[in-house]
Order: structure tokens, then C-alpha cells, then sequence
């Protein structure tokens, strides 16, 4: 059974101006999120700034997010490293708050073989009961998951059942969908390639825009999910502007600005992510501005 189909938000994590997690600011946001018709919630991951909470804040914001959302929908968190104990133990900790599914990054920085990524997904799937969303970015992490290695995940460990596949490469894509069968779940992890993935097979997407769109990033999904691709496509190209804008610089710089114009107040980013460059801030103003979000 799939952890969710649809739209899933890789929430930010908002802050305070002395850059501590500002809690009730989550909160609020979640609200927006599912009142929006958000699928899920994945609470820190890239999107979130993971790389830069603590190890305290990073399960803290978890459990948070996990009694708060209160099983009105699914609930995602990042507890990926780079470390293979780590993984394991950030995922054995998530597991005991409740959530609904664990996704994992590829190790960065270190990466790993494919053989190397078998033993650390195995050891991560030996070590809990919850599923497990493999999340394979190559453009960050310098580690792409070959269809063949996702294949055999799906087919040999109890609980890896899915892929974030945001390796931008629909022609890897549709073969690991074709290696994988039903084995494993696929979602979008780029948010203009939301249509031609679930038209592969995929269930719906792990999404940034979602945090500014979550109506329109639902309604993507939803209108695939229903058949009605002509509808979908046309959704997903009217966000191609903004998406496009969204990523200007690394994520999550713009989609954080982005909400702070929407006069959200979710607070600075941590170095080193840092403020946007004044051509790309206008840029993002006037894609929010013709998307009908300014």
C-alpha cells in the first residue's frame, strides 16, 4: 500500500530572527498545507534545511510535526546521512514518533557504489518497520541510484518501497519503473516533471512549489491521478515560470524568500544558505506576481 498518493510538500522549516526553529510558525503552515489539499506532509528534508539543524532540532521538528498533523494525512521525514549509522538511528528515532514513511537521501559528499548503496539501504530497511522512500538526487549528492540497484531494493529488502526520483533523467526513470513493477512506488521529486512521471506510472510528487501552491500542486496530481492528463498538463505548464524561478538559486533560497513575500514570515535561512541575488529576487517577484501569489 503506498504512504500516499498526490501531492506531499517538502516543508520549509521556518525560524525566528535568532534562527531557532519557530514551532507554532510550522504549525501554522501545516494548517495551510492540508486545508490547500496537500497529500502529505515530508518534514525535513533538503527543502526543510536538514543539512543545517542539529541533530536535537532535526528529531525535534519531526516529533513535532508528527503530533501536530495528528494522522489527517500522511507524514514523511527525512532522516538520511551520509553515515550509515546515522541513517539508522535518525530512522529508528522517527519510527518511535509515529511517521508514516522515512525518506532517505543517497549518502553525499562520501557517496557510495551501487554495491555501497544496497548495503546502506538494507541495513537502514533491517533496522525499522517503516517505508522507506529512497530519495535519489544526483545533482546534490554526486550518488545516482541506477535503475538496477532501485529494481532489486524494491524486490529484496521488506520495506524500501519507493523512490523520490529527482535525477531529471525521464529516460532512467521510466527504466527503473520498468525494472521495478509494482515493487516500487514512484514519485516526481522535480516539480516540472510532475505530468510525465505519473504518466510513467508514478503516484504524484514531493514537491517545493507545494509550499506556495499547494492547491494548484494537488490539483496537478489529482488531475492525473483522474485521468485527465490534457487538464494536468496544462496546470503544470502555466507553473513552469514560477517553478523555473522557484530554483533560480539552491533550494530552499527561493521558495524561503518566496514565502516571506507572500507574507508568511518563516524567518531567515542558516548559512550557508544565504539572501538572493537582486536579479534573481525580482525574477521570483515577478513569477509570483503572474502566477497570481503577489
Amino acid at each position: 500500500m503506498a504512504i500516499f498518493k498526490g501531492s506531499g510538500v517538502a516543508i520549509v522549516t521556518p525560524m525566528n530572527e535568532d534562527e531557532t526553529v519557530n514551532y507554532e510558525k510550522l504549525n501554522e503552515l501545516i494548517d495551510e498545507q492540508i486545508a490547500g489539499g496537500t497529500d502529505a506532509i515530508v518534514i525535513c528534508g533538503t527543502t526543510g534545511e536538514s543539512a543545517c539543524l542539529t541533530v536535537e532540532e532535526h528529531l525535534a521538528t519531526i516529533r513535532e510535526c508528527v503530533e501536530y498533523v495528528n494522522h489527517r494525512v500522511p507524514v514523511v521525514a527525512g532522516t538520511g546521512s551520509n553515515c550509515t549509522r546515522d541513517a539508522v538511528a535518525m530512522s529508528k528515532q522517527a519510527e518511535e514518533f509515529g511517521v508514516d514513511g522515512l525518506l532517505c537521501v543517497t549518502p553525499y559528499y562520501n557517496k557510495a557504489t551501487q554495491k555501497g548503496l544496497v548495503q546502506h539501504y538494507t541495513a537502514i530497511s533491517e533496522a525499522v518497520h517503516t517505508p522507506i522512500i529512497m530519495y535519489n538526487v544526483p545533482s546534490r549528492t554526486g550518488c545516482n541510484i541506477q535503475p538496477e540497484t532501485a529494481a532489486y531494493l524494491a524486490k529484496n529488502t521488506k520495506n524500501v518501497r519507493a523512490l523520490k526520483a529527482a535525477s531529471g533523467n525521464l529516460s532512467q526513470i521510466a527504466r527503473t519503473i520498468a525494472l521495478a513493477g509494482d515493487d516500487l512506488d514512484v514519485y516526481s521529486g522535480n516539480d516540472d516533471q510532475i505530468v510525465p512521471i505519473m504518466a510513467l506510472g508514478g503516484l504524484g510528487v514531493i514537491s517545493v512549489l507545494s509550499n506556495v501552491a499547494p492547491a494548484q500542486t494537488h490539483a496537478i496530481c489529482q488531475n492525473m491521478l483522474d485521468g485527465d492528463v490534457k487538464v494536468a498538463a496544462k496546470l503544470q505548464l502555466q507553473a513552469v515560470d514560477l517553478i523555473d524561478s522557484l530554483f533560480c538559486e539552491v533550494n530552499p533560497i527561493p521558495v524561503k524568500t518566496a514565502l516571506n513575500l507572500m507574507g508568511r514570515d518563516v524567518g531567515p535561512l542558516r548559512a550557508p544558505m544565504c539572501g538572493m541575488e537582486e536579479k534573481n529576487l525580482e525574477r521570483l517577484k515577478k513569477s509570483l506576481e503572474n502566477y497570481g501569489l503577489l
